[in-house]
């Protein structure tokens, strides 16, 4: 059954097209994301569907007698509303019977109680009732009573997803739904979305969650749009398989084109039939000869100056703000090439972790050194520090003309734009026509143009679309310096690192090897073994903060080794050299952007488990060469 048709939809603002001649239509139960570059249309053709945008040409139907619910990037609320008013702020008779029980049973009036009661169940609104609570408690919107006034914009845009998903719609429409959801909150939103008899259109740059959700993918690109039936791997093959034939055809077209060309510059005086024809034909190969296929992938050999031996060290810090812990006496010692994720609920510490890195905020107690040589880079939530006025090219050369590259070469300003997919056409724009994911690309380039070897990136993927996230990991896989990275994308967070922090709360902090992806899974086993009453084991874990740490005796009688301990020793070496060898294998996996879901959670596994056994080894070669 056909929900939505929509033919031959053509917007632009002033003379730029931004799609033209759109058909397609979304059936019944269908699960449908909408993927393009920012600034390509996305939001634009969502709000022209609902009719909050004036189009120019096209026809839009949706099915007369299904229910629509819309939720935009923007939250539409009213301020003066409180969470609960603000949710229950529909027409749909179920959600007004829950609320006039509600107000009934606060106001004791047995009468209002006894008809509400009754409203209830003729209804069969308790089921609402619960899933009101249950949507209202997982995204953590407890104090309903609080004034949509008084939130933060992450709280905000919750509210406006609890109240689209409670809605119950036939027909759900939602842009970017996993924007300032923390990690439980995402997980949750993909089993529910799902599971859900909804049928869906969403725009996101959550790979797993189109992964695991959609079942069909809509493409904006060149201002047209291209379906392809299924979730995001297959996409992402049958896209490179049109690339493929695309390119072919190209190159087919551009040596048809030399062979015409030749033939169209001895200008033939004859005009008849058939020679009109062939100069038709010409430029219909000419239009497909000059087609260029833009390769979203970088490899940008920077010259950054080398880390030496003292990076980062954090000895004994202490930080709080009042009650509320953020470090107890933290030790760490930063090593080179590290890749370090970090996670932790909001409000546990993790940006004021960053911050005191930075030094940017004062530690409580201890010390933070950092070595000379480090050159750090901090891209963090904060909005780009230009005037609107400003030219995007001009943002650029402000910080540099040149980029300085290996061996004595050079990039200019315009190259690394159209390095990040900002095209030549766009160089000189203003920032203020910028789309939001576009100005964060912008932003992200101001820091990585500087050269740092220490990189710190605070949930640098918020508003970059797939194509751009895809060229950042493709920068970061070649970054020979140090690397941390706080976010909520699981896909960016398991190619991007091979440990973690996790940030608990009380000053509590654990260090994680592995991928995100494994921590999880760990944590749910863990999870699933407590409400079973089973013994748990604890994961491949390092409590980096335990100031009572028990050193290591060793007997000081003894003067040399065994033979069977010097044999040991001598085999210590060529273990440890292999183990060396198999985490860089499992790194290299980790970073390539080809690897499937699975791969990604076998050697994440895996590496935990090598780098683990690798620091057995070395502790037991170091107990071994004090006698050796």
């Amino acid at each position: 059954m056909n929900y939505l048709s929509v033919e031959n939809l053509t917007k632009s603002f002033g003379d730029r097209i931004i799609f033209e001649d759109l058909t397609f239509g979304i059936d019944q139960g269908q699960k449908v994301a909408i993927v393009a570059k920012n600034g390509n249309g996305k939001t634009t053709l969502l709000r022209s569907l609902m009719g909050k945008e004036q189009i120019d040409g096209g026809r839009i139907v949706f099915r007369n007698d299904i229910r629509v619910a819309f939720m935009e990037q923007s939250e539409n609320l009213n301020p003066n509303n409180s969470i609960m008013a603000e949710v229950f702020s529909h027409d749909l008779p179920e959600l007004q019977a829950v609320k006039a029980y509600n107000i009934a049973m606060s106001s004791g009036d047995e009468k209002l109680i006894e008809d509400s009661f009754g409203a209830m169940t003729e209804l069969n609104a308790w089921d609402i009732e619960v899933k009101v609570a249950q949507i209202l408690s997982v995204l953590k919107l407890d104090d309903t009573s609080k004034l949509i006034d008084t939130l933060s914009g992450g709280q905000k845009k919750r509210v406006a997803l609890a109240k689209t998903l409670i809605s119950e719609p036939d027909f759900l429409i939602l842009d970017e739904p996993t924007n300032h959801l923390d990690l439980d909150m995402i997980e949750w939103l993909e089993e529910y979305l799902s599971k859900s008899k909804s049928t869906l259109l969403m725009v996101t740059h959550d790979r797993y969650f189109l992964e695991v959700v959609c079942d069909t993918i809509l493409e904006l690109e060149d201002q047209t749009i291209y379906k392809y039936k299924g979730n995001f791997s297959y996409y992402l093959e049958k896209k490179a398989e049109r690339q493929e034939q695309l390119e072919s055809t190209i190159g087919k077209a551009q040596n048809h084109f030399k062979k015409e060309l030749e033939w169209m510059r001895r200008q033939p005086k004859a005009r008849g039939t058939k020679q009109k024809a062939r100069i038709e034909s010409f430029h219909d190969v000419k239009k497909v000869a000059s087609q260029r296929i833009d390769k979203d992938e970088i490899d940008i050999p920077v010259l950054m100056e080398r880390l030496g031996t003292k990076i980062l060290e954090m000895h004994s810090v202490v930080k709080s703000f009042g009650d509320l812990k953020i470090l107890n006496k933290m030790s760490y010692s930063f090593q080179r090439k590290e890749r370090l994720g970090i996670v932790g609920n909001n409000g546990t510490g993790k940006s004021t972790f960053l911050n005191m890195l930075m030094g940017l905020e004062p530690v409580d107690a201890g010390k933070i050194v950092t070595g000379e040589t480090v050159v750090f880079g901090y891209y963090n939530q904060e909005l780009l520090e230009c005037s609107e006025d400003q030219k995007v090219i001009d943002v650029i050369r402000d910080i540099a003309e040149y980029i300085p590259l290996e061996k004595g070469r050079q990039m200019t300003a315009a190259h690394f734009l159209e390095k990040f997919l900002f095209p030549r056409s766009m160089h000189y724009n203003f920032v203020h026509k910028l789309s939001g994911g576009e100005k964060r690309r912008l932003k992200l380039m101001t820091v990585l143009m500087k050269n740092p070897n220490f990189l710190i990136l605070d949930e640098p993927t918020n508003d970059l679309d797939i194509f751009v996230m895809s060229v950042l990991e493709d920068y970061l896989r070649n970054f020979q310096g140090c690397l941390i990275v706080v976010s909520h994308d699981r896909y960016f967070m398991d190619k991007m690192v091979d440990h973690l922090f996790v940030f608990e709360g009380e000053g509590k902090v654990n260090d994680i090897l592995g991928n995100y992806t494994v921590y999880r899974k760990n944590l749910k086993e863990q999870q699933q073994d407590i409400r079973d009453g089973k013994e748990v084991e604890k994961p491949i874990q390092e409590n980096i903060i335990n100031e009572e740490k028990i050193e290591k005796s060793t007997p000081t009688e003894k003067k040399k080794l065994s033979y069977k301990e010097q044999a040991e020793f001598d085999g210590l070496e060529k273990e440890m050299e292999q183990l060396e060898e198999e985490k860089e294998r499992l790194t290299a996996i980790l970073s390539n952007g080809e690897t499937s879901n699975e791969e990604l959670m076998e050697a994440g596994t895996k590496i935990a488990e090598v780098v683990a056994e690798l620091e057995a080894k070395t502790d037991r070669w170091l107990e071994l060469s004090e006698f050796a």
